[in-house]
């Protein structure tokens, strides 16, 4: 359930008003995080698939569908059983699945190190365990769910590198899966950032997100979103 769900307008001003006490979203003062020492090659003409769990998957959708050479952004559901692949029982935080986003991108044009240090610099807080911003529970984890040994490699490989960095004030948690698949959320939450911008929760936590990605890496970002609904 998320937090500002059924906020009326008159409360969500006064919450807006003090919004700065909070810590939702990406902040004003985030920075780009070095990119990966280790990454994958381009190859051109093949498109692979990287899937990100980081919080609600409404803002980790609409950060990745601003970036170029991504091809399809999908909300779902990775870490569990394909019976309890579905919001209501992933809400109950205990079918083992994080809601996720499974990127299908271009690697001739964005490799999997850029979409790791954009996961990392904008898309979510990899240093909060089990939860995300004012949403709680194990299906707001962070969590890559590496396609093949590559991706795990290189991710794990990441985190070693920002934490000996001391990239955040706190350890990074982000867990690093391989073998789970990937199941589709409903249609209701696929697009919902662009569908629904003025929307509570999207105004306090996820359009900061993608206003940073278009500050930080300006020449990733497209303006124009590739939505699944256009597929």
């Amino acid at each position: 359930m998320k937090l500002l769900k059924f906020l009326p307008a008159l409360a969500f001003a006064a919450f807006v008003g003090q919004s700065s006490a909070f810590s939702f979203g990406a902040s004003d003062d985030a920075v780009m995080l070095a990119p990966p020492a280790l990454d994958l090659p381009a190859n051109a003409g093949n498109l692979q698939t990287a899937v990100f769990a980081g919080g609600c998957f409404w803002g980790v959708q609409g950060v990745f569908q601003h970036v170029q050479g991504v091809k399809n952004a999908v909300s779902g559901y990775d870490g569990g059983a394909a019976n309890t692949a579905q919001y209501e029982s992933v809400s109950n935080g205990d079918t083992g699945h994080a809601e996720s986003v499974s990127v299908t991108y271009d690697p001739s044009k964005v490799s999997y190190g850029k979409l790791l240090q954009i996961y990392f610099s904008v898309a979510h807080n990899p240093t909060e365990l089990n939860r995300q911003g004012p949403d709680s529970g194990t299906q707001y984890r962070s969590e890559i769910f590496a396609q093949n040994a590559e991706q795990q490699k290189v991710a794990q490989a990441y985190i070693a590198q920002l934490d000996a960095a001391k990239a955040f004030d706190k350890p990074i948690v982000t867990k690093v899966e391989m073998g789970k698949a990937f199941y589709p959320a409903e249609s209701y939450h696929q697009d919902f950032l662009t569908e629904n911008p003025s929307y509570p929760y999207i105004v306090i936590n996820d359009l900061p997100k993608v206003a940073q990605l278009k500050k930080l890496f300006p020449d990733q970002y497209r303006a124009e979103p590739v939505l699944v609904k256009n597929q």
